[in-house]
């Protein structure tokens, strides 16, 4: 299957954000794939969270979303972005991953668990942790994607239930705060993803300044197949389900694994 990587520059301007988002889902469509994955905040960004993003949050079945159903219906491709969920709490919203399918119907959603309180920043302050920890799989095209957003990646036990669960593909749909080794840390836990889960991990980030960029496709053995550098872009790339297999033959630790 061909999938594809947006790097988005996102900022606080939600129609402009939508219609990069309608570009790049464009390009990738003629380009082939059968998915584009966008980051975390896809549709509302800015350099630290604050009082904003619960004041622009929408349901899932508000005009945001729809928005994004219309542009995967449009191009006739799934599509996976971050958005800022309305939640049940005054003054805090869900920081939340959305994909649609090809027809605009909505496959899956996965609201993040583990917020970024660290590094000076205090995610928690405005964002709702999900309440569920349960794994969030859904299958496209034969293949079976797993949901991760940003913070979630230092956290391996929940690459190891998706996969549990069934998943080939990480999406790891991320705004990675930049600062002293966070590009190196980041590029290192992806292929640590990869490798210890016998996946492909497709590592989503936003461009700079606001994040590291540097998106990224790590194959089961840990190769990096792709990276997008630090410019806003899109890249169509290859996901194997042979590879999966071969690699989880030849280094068979789901069968050996003792706890």
């Amino acid at each position: 299957m061909r999938i594809a990587l947006g790097q988005l520059a996102s900022g606080a301007d939600i129609r402009a954000n939508l219609a990069a988002i309608d570009r790049f889902a464009a390009e990738a469509a003629r380009d082939g794939a059968a998915l584009v994955a966008f980051p975390e905040y896809a549709t509302y960004e800015k350099k630290k969270v604050d009082a904003t993003f619960p004041a622009v949050a929408e349901p899932l079945d508000g005009p945001i979303c729809q928005e994004l159903a219309t542009i995967a219906r449009r191009h006739r491709i799934a599509l996976v972005a971050g958005v800022v969920e309305t939640s049940e709490e005054p003054g805090r919203a869900y920081n939340t991953l959305v994909a649609f399918g090809p027809d605009g119907g909505r496959l899956a959603s996965y609201r993040k668990i583990h917020l970024f309180d660290a590094q000076g920043f205090g995610e928690s302050e405005f964002i709702k942790p999900g309440p569920s920890t349960e794994p969030v799989v859904f299958e496209h095209g034969g293949v079976r994607f797993g949901l991760m957003t940003c913070y979630d990646l230092r956290f391996p036990e929940l690459a190891r239930s998706l996969v549990d669960a069934g998943a080939q593909v990480l999406l790891v749909c991320s705004s990675w705060v930049p600062g002293e080794h966070k590009t190196e840390q980041w590029l290192a836990l992806n292929a640590a993803r990869a490798i210890e889960n016998s996946v492909y991990v497709a590592g989503v980030c936003q461009a700079p300044p606001v994040s590291v960029g540097r998106s990224v496709l790590v194959d089961p053995m840990g190769v990096v197949e792709a990276d997008l550098g630090l410019a806003a872009g899109v890249r169509t790339v290859e996901v194997s389900l042979d590879t999966v297999d071969r690699v989880r033959e030849s280094f068979p630790m789901f069968r050996q694994r003792r706890l």
